[in-house]
């Protein structure tokens, strides 16, 4: 066995090109194990639990990166750095002598002078210089980046308030605009319903329940999920209600967040009073609202009750009836408990979209106060590699995503801590969402098929909600027959998912109780 260490110092490519170069290099024979990655903690940790750090690669920064190799033979390590410097060199497909790609923001405007919109996804320390440029050349801002300070955002969304323009972002990875779909926002029906979100994985399960339940989507605007905090004071939330409000195409609007600091709630609330005549559904997700409706505002506590909701306002149905009634949910889980072992007592939720995780875990401490998760403030989370009670765990945050692609584009951590998961001997219940849409793993059930089809262990009771519509780039009818051919439970909502491991350990810890 060969192990060789390669680090560049300052060297920079993008977590996604790194992660398609890992892959690549992990087909090729003779190599055990091969990880290229920038030298972030997360990655290293990654390297450590693979075998794969050395002395050279712990000594790295952020700013290099780092090429760990296993290999059966100096030969096949040899023929994977030529591999290797094949890939970082290669052009995309996509660039050709006659199709000239601009370097700069102004030689962009150059060619195309009437864009009105930059999508901009680069290291989070760069990315205020590149939005206020693109700001101050009059276009809205597309902000994919993370890891950007709270400060920087605000003075980017102070500016884009003062000349009218729209900052969506930081972290926004969905938007919709005139039928266009950006960055991971998924292919749905046209119609009339138009969101505001401070959530992207929020956005695309109301906007792909709303189009799988014959309805239809006229805009929907990212704002980033910490828009409707006390120093951002909800910025991007009015521009998108005003933007929204001025839409002809859009009837009904749906404003999704996580619940907001109260002097922003009762800010947003004012201005939709005072600013707005069509109906607004407003969904500060896992708030329980004593007061339902509020004039032309109607509360709702889930994404599901959302595009029922607004399914409902715009005449596409005449009830808000859960998509599972609870006795649907109870008949499974009394099957499910019967196929488990009564030593098998936790849920575990495996996240790659964090407003799911969020409320995966509101659903779970309504009934257990005790969950664990990485979104929590009260429970944290203290080793994701060896869960203890209940446990959700969102890989989209920060601390996951530093140097390393977004899990709906990489989802190599992910699946690790699922194949673990799997085998703990206290797992009764895994919940998955696999969130599809443009831009997202064309085959996101893959690792966990082939994962699942392995798996030899006592039974697990894994339940999967498919976020995504049937027109996203995957495949969605084979996503769904790979999944279920191994046992995956699909639900038709992520709050049906939750609702569902929830009943199903209750039944367990009956049925314990019962032989006892």
């Amino acid at each position: 066995m060969t192990k060789k260490t390669i680090v560049f110092k300052n060297v920079y490519y993008d977590s996604v090109k790194l992660m398609l170069v890992t892959n690549e290099l992990n087909t090729l024979e003779g190599i055990n194990e091969a990880a290229v990655v920038m030298g972030t903690d997360l990655n290293k940790e990654t390297l450590e639990r693979t075998g794969l750090m050395t002395e050279d690669a712990a000594k790295t920064a952020a700013t290099d990166m780092i090429v760990a190799l296993e290999g059966k033979s100096e030969s096949a390590i040899e023929e994977a750095l030529l591999k290797l410097d094949s890939l970082l060199n290669a052009k995309n497909s996509s660039s050709s002598n006659d199709q000239y790609r601009p370097r700069s923001l102004e030689t962009a405007l150059k060619m195309q002078p009437n864009s009105n919109l930059s999508i901009i996804s680069v290291t989070g320390k760069y990315a205020k210089d590149a939005a206020m440029e693109a700001l101050q050349n009059n276009l809205h801002v597309m902000l994919f980046s993370d890891n950007v300070p709270l400060d920087e955002e605000l003075e980017l969304k102070e500016y884009a308030v003062k000349k009218d323009l729209l900052v969506m972002g930081p972290d926004c990875g969905t938007a919709l605009i005139n039928n266009t779909p950006l960055a991971f926002s998924n292919k749905v029906k046209q119609g009339d319903i138009g969101i505001v979100a401070a959530s992207g994985t929020g956005a695309q399960e109301v906007m792909t329940l709303i189009s799988a339940n014959g309805g239809g989507l006229s805009q929907i605007i990212g704002t980033g999920g910490r828009d409707l905090n006390e120093k951002i004071s909800g910025l991007m939330v009015l521009q998108g209600l005003k933007a929204l409000t001025n839409d002809d195409q859009t009837k009904i609007i749906v404003l999704i967040s996580k619940p907001p600091a109260k002097v922003v709630r009762d800010k947003v609330v004012q201005y939709i009073h005072e600013n707005i005549k069509k109906p607004v559904i407003v969904n500060f997700l896992c708030e329980k609202f004593e007061q339902k409706e509020d004039g032309n505002i109607y509360y709702v506590s889930t994404l599901e009750d959302a595009a029922l909701k607004a399914l409902q306002l715009a005449g596409y149905r005449e009830d808000i009836q859960p998509l599972v009634v609870d006795e649907a949910i109870d008949r499974i889980a009394e099957q499910e408990s019967r196929k488990l072992q009564k030593s098998k007592a936790y849920i575990r939720g495996i996240f790659c979209g964090g407003t799911l995780a969020y409320e995966c875990l509101f659903i779970l401490e309504d009934k257990i106060e005790t969950a664990q998760s990485n979104l929590s403030k009260k429970n944290k989370v203290k080793n994701i590699q060896n869960m203890t009670t209940h446990t959700i765990i969102d890989f989209g945050e920060d601390e996951f995503t530093v140097g390393r692609a977004h899990p709906m584009i990489d989802p190599t951590l992910r699946h690790e801590v699922f194949e673990n998961t799997l085998k703990h001997e206290e797992t009764a219940v895994i919940v998955l969402d696999i969130v599809l849409g443009y831009g997202a793993n064309l085959e996101p059930q893959k690792i966990f098929v082939e994962t699942l089809k392995k798996y030899q262990g006592p039974y697990v009771s894994v339940i999967a909600n498919i976020c995504g519509t049937e027109e996203d780039p995957q495949d969605y009818e084979t996503i769904v027959s790979e999944l279920e051919s191994v046992g995956v439970m699909i639900m038709p909502s992520n709050q049906t998912a939750a609702k569902l491991a929830l009943k199903i350990v209750e039944k367990v810890e009956k049925l314990a109780y019962q032989e006892v």
